[in-house]
C-alpha cells in the first residue's frame, strides 16, 4: 500500500487525507464504487470519465488501500472493484461533501428535514427509482418479503428538531406504521425504518414504543452514501431527512416518497404504492 501524504512530518489529517482524495476525479469514481458500480465499464459510463484517466486513479485508490480489486471471470480476466475498510472509512467525508453543496451551494444553508419540490435533492431521489440497493457490509434494509418499504427518518427526539423544519414527528411516523403495520403485510410487505441514530437508542426507543418492524442504524453512512441519500446537521450529527423508498426483493426502488410534509400521511402514501406496484404486478403476471 503507497499512501501519498503531503509530508511524511505533517500532523495535520486534513494535509494526509486531501493526498489520497484531493483529485476530484478520485471523489468521484469512489462515491460510484460506493454505488455499487464496481466494474471499469459502469464506472466509465456514469462519469463520462476517459478510460486512461479512470484507469489512473482506480490505480492510485488500489495504491492508497481504499478500494481492492476482486476477480470476477477468468477467461477473460475481469477484476471489480469494493470499498476496504478503509474506504468505508471514507464515506463520511463523501456524506459531507454533498451535504455541503446541498445545504450551502445549492440551498440557503439552513438545515431542514424536507426540500423545495424543484429541488436537487428531491431529483435525486426520484431518479432512484429503477436502481437496485447495492450490498452494503453493515445494514441491509431489503428483506425477503416481495415489497419493503423503507422509511428514513431524522432521528428521535434529536437534539435541536424543534428548530428543524420538519424535523419533529420520527416517533408519530413510526408509531403509525407500527399500528398499520398488518395493512402492509396484507399487501406482502416489510417495513423497516432507517435512521443514522445508535443502535442502542434505537433499540430502547423500540422496547418503549413497541415497534415490531426492525430499526437499522446507518451511523457509519453506509447507505445514505451508497443511494446518495439527501442529509441535514443538527445536535452535532449527520441525519437523514424524512424520506421512504418501495424496493422489491430483487433490491430494485420501484417508488419513492420525498418530500414528506405530513408523516401520518405518508404511511397511507407509501400503503398506496405498495396497492399500485402489487396490482401492477398482479396485472403483467409478473412477482413483485
Amino acid at each position: 500500500m503507497t499512501r501519498r501524504h503531503a509530508s511524511a512530518v505533517d500532523p495535520c489529517g486534513i494535509a494526509h487525507a486531501v493526498g489520497v482524495l484531493g483529485d476530484p476525479w478520485s471523489l468521484l469514481v469512489l462515491r460510484d464504487v460506493a454505488g455499487g458500480r464496481t466494474r471499469f465499464e459502469q464506472l466509465v459510463a456514469e462519469n463520462g470519465i476517459s478510460r486512461k484517466v479512470l484507469t489512473q486513479r482506480l490505480d492510485a485508490l488500489v495504491g492508497d488501500g481504499i478500494l481492492e480489486r476482486r476477480a470476477y471471470s477468468e477467461r477473460p480476466p475481469r477484476h471489480e472493484y469494493v470499498l476496504t475498510p478503509l474506504g468505508r472509512g471514507a464515506l463520511p467525508v463523501l456524506s459531507a461533501l454533498q451535504e455541503f453543496g446541498d445545504t450551502w451551494l445549492l440551498g440557503d444553508g439552513r438545515p431542514d428535514a424536507g426540500a423545495a419540490a424543484d429541488s436537487n435533492e428531491v431529483t435525486r431521489v426520484s431518479r432512484l427509482v429503477g436502481q437496485a440497493i447495492p450490498w452494503l457490509h453493515a445494514l441491509d434494509p431489503v428483506t425477503d418479503r416481495p415489497l419493503t418499504v423503507v422509511y428514513c427518518y431524522p432521528g428521535n427526539a434529536f437534539p435541536g428538531a424543534d428548530e428543524v423544519p420538519g424535523g419533529v414527528g420520527c416517533t408519530l411516523e413510526s408509531c403509525t406504521y407500527r399500528d398499520r403495520l398488518d395493512e402492509f403485510a396484507d399487501l406482502g410487505a416489510a417495513v423497516v425504518g432507517v435512521s443514522t441514530q445508535r443502535p442502542g437508542d434505537q433499540a430502547d426507543f423500540a422496547a418503549a414504543n413497541g415497534i415490531r418492524f426492525p430499526l437499522l442504524s446507518d451511523a457509519d453512512l453506509e447507505l445514505t452514501t451508497a443511494l446518495r441519500l439527501p442529509t441535514f446537521r443538527a445536535g452535532g450529527t449527520t441525519r437523514l431527512k424524512r424520506q421512504t423508498l418501495v424496493v422489491d426483493r430483487e433490491r430494485t426502488v420501484r417508488a419513492t416518497l420525498f418530500p414528506i410534509p405530513d408523516v401520518t400521511g405518508s404511511v397511507e402514501d407509501a400503503l398506496r404504492l405498495v396497492r399500485e406496484i402489487s396490482l401492477r404486478s398482479e396485472g403483467s403476471g409478473q412477482t413483485t
